[in-house]
């Protein structure tokens, strides 16, 4: 099989999470027509991949989602149910190795669903009009309006053709008004907002990956950075989902064994005004944050809980830097809390 070669993402990219990723749980929940390929398969998170031997009952094997040729009037499209309701800032439609099948043109609407999934009288918004496509690349647009919450997209493809890949890049949004003041909960799970600033490394898996659901599928899932050949370590700088005080710690280093870290600490600190684009002073100063974990040894593929006896109470904060000594990987970070 061969794959894209990489590409650089736009700046409405940078720091952003993919609302349509099936491995945060994005569905396809329907398409016109799904005759060559799967709607399914264009929410894939992995790249999409071609191999030129591989034909199904249909034809040849896409890797992404593809209609027929249409023969009436008309054009496709697919609803799609985001992984989370969030902000978007801007998409990718990747129209890789669909060349002489791509749609020429797209557009995308997105509601707005509290609970459930849209019916025939759900109100659509255009949120990017009618765009060209072209054979085999990534077509990056971004989204006027950043502010408002989605729960569902419809793509239009007109009239027909295939899209290897959708990517929603944009942040989760969660109503911290329905958490009770008492209430413990996850202050760094991406569904709850928070997300990665800075790190030293994601050689092997970005940062986010240690937010994400569930403990972990394989050792792919989580935060992993290069072995570190000379001084200092590896570190992340989180912003939390909404400011909190950290009551426990859960640090997973499932799947990693013959790389796990030697040993992790956590620093926290309140700064609401912080923007998510760190300068170098940031970064900085953030060594000097007030310690909530001291540094601990870890072992490999285990669930290392951090309680009271451990757990320095510094009151509210909206940022951490997760340190790993020196180098290594871990599957999830959870930081149990209530909201400030």
């Amino acid at each position: 099989m061969t794959e894209n070669a990489p590409h650089t993402l736009p700046a409405f990219a940078n720091g952003a999470i993919n609302l349509a990723s099936a491995r945060l749980d994005a569905k396809g929940l329907h398409a016109t027509d799904e005759f060559f390929a799967p709607l399914e398969r264009m929410l894939q998170d992995a790249p999409a991949r071609f191999d030129p031997d591989l034909y199904d009952d249909n034809g040849k094997y896409m890797d992404g989602w593809e209609s027929r040729r249409k023969r009436v009037p008309g054009h496709d499209h697919a609803v799609v149910k985001l992984a989370m309701p969030g902000r978007i800032f801007g998409f990718d439609v990747d129209t890789s190795y669909f060349t002489g099948n791509y749609p020429p043109h797209c557009s995308i609407e997105a509601a707005y669903i509290e609970n459930g999934d849209p019916t025939d009288a759900t109100v659509w918004t255009e949120i990017l009009p009618k765009a060209p496509l072209g054979p085999s690349g990534h077509h990056y647009f971004e989204n006027g309006d950043k502010e408002k919450i989605w729960t569902h997209l419809r793509l239009h493809i007109y009239p027909d053709g295939g899209v290897a890949r959708l990517r929603v890049y944009g942040a989760a949004h969660f109503d911290w008004s329905k958490v009770a003041a008492s209430q413990e909960i996850d202050l760094a799970y991406i569904f709850h907002g928070a997300r990665s600033l800075a790190w030293s490394d994601a050689h092997y898996g970005h940062p986010d990956k240690m937010l994400g659901l569930g403990r972990g599928i394989n050792m792919g899932d989580g935060w992993e950075t290069a072995r570190r050949r000379g001084p200092g370590h590896d570190w992340a700088i989180i912003r939390l989902g909404h400011p909190g005080t950290i009551k426990r710690m859960i640090v997973d280093t499932g799947f990693y064994k013959g790389n796990f870290p030697d040993s992790c600490e956590l620093l926290g600190a309140y700064l609401p005004d912080l923007g998510d684009s760190l300068s170098e002073a940031d970064i900085a100063a953030s060594e000097k944050w007030t310690p909530i974990l001291e540094r601990s040894k870890l072992q490999m593929d285990h669930i290392h809980e951090f309680g009271s006896g451990a757990i320095n109470d510094i009151g509210p904060i909206t940022h951490v830097r997760y340190a790993m000594h020196p180098d290594g990987g871990t599957m999830r970070l959870r930081l149990y809390g209530v909201v400030a």
